[in-house]
């Protein structure tokens, strides 16, 4: 079925059926007026011609005069002039018989018109039928011929009959040069036009099929985005793009939205689950090293024995540490942010940056103090830093940003070492989850916990050349610096 088939065929079928039609429409049309126009200029012509020698066959009839009659109906076709178109001229005596003719072998005189030929009784019975009108010019289209009968006559007196026949063929072999020429100028726009159809409407179905496959593939995964510059234009099928971009940007803030979302969720429920796992671990293990503790004290002093306490000790003191880690908690009890604690985390840190000749560069833009608890904001920026220095390397480079307005406080760390994978990224704050041969893993993670616990946010971002890791936490003036509680802050 036609109306089945892809767009990139119909349009173009159809819009060519349209330039089809109306092109074979109006050459119909141009050649009726032309075919009228030639019986037309042709019957007034015969007509006028006609008149003409009616004048002067008025005296040769009245005469009996043959041989003048004839002179004069025959001049024209010995000069070849245009009314030689004619077949032939014939004149009709008072009662319809040959009283001379162009063509004497076959028209003869004193013939009866009926006599001719079925085309010439056609036009007896229609002179037979109109003696009331002396001075009528008929005319009569028959099957061959086209007759033009024009009365010789004087005071109303009708003494004969000129009749002017033209054979059909002789018209159709002029008008045969309109047809060709008609043909000539239809093919010539058909191949103009029905290009230039099948070209627009390939380049219109095009975009849409685009779009089209483009959607059809949304449900196998996340859909490409199009080049707004394959339709620049503002009508329907660029609105369709337009709105296509829009779904699509859309979509993507959905899926990053929900990614996120899932990845918060995993992150708390992995926190909640150390968390627990962590205080369950901490009285056995506090058990553990007072017993430890008591023998060392109080066991025999055998020196193989005291190496396997001291072994011990150190396994479970790790073990503690570890589990410290885990219970990450930003709690209000601590001061409100200051300059010195930007100043401490450098002095700190560069013992280590130096070890590894990684170069550290500092700028501080922050109002002193920001309504922020110091203790943890300490500890998220030492612990960034101090992974910066380690994924930079040897003759790396680390900056480092603080800054703090009314309403934000931030912190940026980023270095020029290994640029993180999208696997990485993906698992980035995760406990346990190192990405060098040092540390537990539990570095970006506390930072993960403690961000998220003062109610702000922290993101990696990546380039060709860097690693970047963005801190935003929100201030809140609201933040008691004598409150001594253990409960962690929590945002409204």
């Amino acid at each position: 079925m036609l109306f089945n088939l892809s767009l990139r065929y119909k349009l173009p079928l159809l819009g060519g059926a349209l330039i089809l039609t109306t092109a074979l429409a109006l050459s119909a049309s141009f050649l009726l007026q032309s075919w009228n126009n030639l019986r037309q200029d042709m019957l007034k012509s015969s007509e006028d011609l006609g008149q003409t020698m009616a004048r002067s066959l008025f005296t040769a009839l009245l005469h009996d005069d043959v041989w003048r009659a004839y002179e004069t109906i025959a001049l024209p076709f010995k000069e070849n002039s245009s009314s030689a178109l004619a077949e032939a001229l014939i004149v009709l005596d008072a009662g319809r018989r040959v009283f001379a003719s162009s063509h004497p072998e076959d028209f003869p005189v004193t013939s009866e018109l009926a006599d001719l030929g079925d085309d010439f009784r056609a036009i007896d019975a229609e002179i037979a039928a109109d003696p009331a009108h002396p001075s009528r010019i008929l005319e009569r289209d028959v099957a061959a011929h086209l007759f033009i009968a024009i009365p010789i006559s004087a005071d109303n007196v009708r003494i004969g009959t000129l009749i002017v026949a033209h054979n059909k063929n002789q018209l159709w072999h002029r008008f045969d040069r309109v047809i060709l020429n008609a043909a000539a100028v239809t093919l010539l726009i058909l191949a103009v036009l029905l290009p230039i159809n099948w070209y627009w409407g390939r380049r219109m179905v095009a975009p849409l099929e685009l779009v089209t496959d483009r959607l059809s593939r949304i449900n196998a995964g996340e859909p490409e985005p199009l080049d707004p510059h394959l339709y620049p234009y503002h009508d329907e099928v660029g609105t369709l793009y337009l709105a296509y971009g829009r779904m699509l940007d859309a979509m993507q803030e959905k899926l990053q939205l929900e990614q996120e979302v899932v990845k918060q969720e995993r992150m708390a429920a992995v926190g909640r689950l150390t968390a627990s796992i962590a205080h369950e671990i901490n009285n056995p293990l506090g058990g553990m090293l007072n017993a430890i503790s008591t023998l060392k004290r109080h066991g025999t002093p055998d020196p193989l024995n005291q190496k396997t306490i001291s072994l011990l000790e150190r396994g479970l003191s790790q073990i503690r540490d570890t589990v410290a880690a885990l219970l990450v908690e930003a709690k209000v009890s601590s001061r409100r942010l200051a300059l010195h604690d930007i100043d401490d985390v450098m002095l700190l840190v560069t013992p280590t940056a130096h070890k590894q000749g990684v170069e550290i560069a500092w700028e501080t833009r922050i109002p002193d103090p920001l309504p922020v608890p110091s203790t943890p904001v300490r500890q998220l920026l030492i612990n960034l830093v101090l992974n910066a220095v380690q994924a930079a390397g040897r003759n790396g480079h680390v900056a480092v940003w603080t800054e703090g307005t009314q309403e934000n406080l931030t912190l940026v760390v980023e270095n020029d070492g290994q640029v993180l994978s999208a696997e990485h990224k993906e698992h980035l704050f995760e406990p346990f989850t190192p990405f060098s041969q040092r540390g537990n893993g539990l570095g970006l993670w506390i930072c993960y916990q403690i961000a998220t616990q003062l109610g702000g946010a922290i993101r990696a971002e990546t380039t060709s050349a860097l690693t970047r890791f963005i801190v935003t936490l929100p201030l809140d003036p609201r933040r008691d610096e004598s409150n001594e509680s253990n409960e962690p802050y929590l945002p409204d």
